[in-house]
């Protein structure tokens, strides 16, 4: 199979995790037009930034991941504030996966077992962790072909959930809503959270090989983007249009009482599956960047990567879209905003394309901070 295929199926797959899932929560919150609005602003300007990181991937002589690339171009305090910028990132969308994972696994799980209360949720939150930390542990080699194959079953569960929800749809919950300006602002954190995996560039960079890599790459994430937004809206506009007004915050809740039991048994499949090989991923990228980069031994970096976020979650950080908002808006920003200064080192020419981007970055990041205090 062609490595593009992998590649794509590797960047999809990295991108698509929790962030889909507050979708038609926020859109329901905001309405319809203003998340649409949101989302195509937003999505090319994550665009812009992925194949600016390509740029400067291709520039770069040496594989390297997003601190050694901010060292390489901008010096040791880049690389201390990446550093510092993608830890925290990491260790926040670890925390978003365990949230959300356990409450998928328990909507599948309850049924056949019968555990349903607070403890329940909290003992499917800890299988759903140990299963992932155990990978994590062991590491993995073939991680391109478990993301295709992940990729493939998530479209094919997002298929049959799209059968069992057609007789249900009502386009009239699609219809605009005003929303309240206290809202206003919630998508942009959310958003970018959906759509951010930039620091998986370098990773495709060496999947796709040196020949052709500069063609290949850029079609890579330009094929993945749209593939990726596709598949957001596609969920987004399908659980909006079944459960209106009613959808919860992680949507696939809400699919059990508006489409029945089955429709929500696939819906919390195609959940975990998401959830669960992006937990994977980032849990794998988070130890190797503790080991490699700050020069902690391998055990103490699995243990980070894999006990930090759990003791959070025990400790009550459990609300799903504060967590994704605020982590998006804030350190996928910082990290957003030294992708465009290593962009700007290579292409000076091209520095007043780059202005508004980083008045967007600064300005939502501020925003979201507020809103989140608020």
């Amino acid at each position: 199979m062609p490595r593009e295929i992998y590649a794509i199926a590797t960047l999809v797959s990295s991108i698509l995790g929790v962030g889909i899932f507050s979708l038609p929560y926020i859109a329901a919150k905001v309405g319809v037009p203003i998340m649409m609005g949101y989302f195509f602003v937003l999505g090319a300007i994550m665009l812009a930034v992925y194949l600016m990181f390509a740029e400067v991937s291709l520039s770069t002589p040496d594989y390297k991941r997003l601190p050694g690339f901010a060292e390489y171009h901008l010096g040791a305090s880049a690389k201390k504030i990446a550093l510092g910028a993608m830890v925290i990132s990491s260790f926040g969308c670890i925390l978003a996966y365990l949230i959300i994972g356990g409450e998928f696994l328990s909507g599948i799980c309850n049924p056949l077992l019968g555990i349903d209360n607070g403890d329940g949720l909290l003992f499917y939150t800890f299988v759903f962790w140990l299963a992932s930390a155990i990978l994590i542990f062991l590491g993995i080699k073939t991680i391109s072909k478990i993301e295709f194959w992940g990729l493939v079953l998530f479209l094919v569960i997002l298929a049959v959930l799209f059968a069992f929800g057609l007789p249900l749809i009502n386009m009239n919950n699609l219809k605009a809503q005003t929303g309240d300006l206290s809202s206003l602002f919630l998508p942009y954190g959310a958003i970018i959270f959906s759509f951010w995996a930039v620091d998986m560039v370098p990773e495709i960079e060496e999947m796709l090989g040196r020949k052709n890599r500069k063609y290949s790459l850029k079609k890579v994430i330009i094929v993945s983007i749209l593939l990726t937004a596709a598949i957001n809206l596609f969920f987004t506009f399908l659980v909006l249009s079944i459960s209106g007004k009613e959808v919860n915050d992680s949507a696939i809740a809400s699919l059990k009482s508006a489409a029945g039991t089955g429709a929500a048994f696939f819906g919390f499949i195609f959940g975990l599956i998401a959830v669960f090989t992006s937990l994977i991923t980032s849990g794998l990228t988070l130890k190797k960047v503790l080991h490699y980069d700050l020069k902690i031994s391998k055990i103490a970096s699995f243990g980070l990567a894999c006990f930090a976020p759990l003791i959070f979650f025990l400790l009550g950080v459990q609300q799903f879209i504060p967590v994704i908002s605020l982590i998006g808006a804030t350190m996928m920003a910082a990290n957003g905003l030294l992708i465009l200064a290593m962009y700007n080192k290579i292409k000076p020419q091209k520095k007043i394309l780059m202005v508004p981007l980083v008045i967007l970055l600064i300005a939502g990041a501020l925003f979201e901070i507020i809103y989140f205090v608020k």
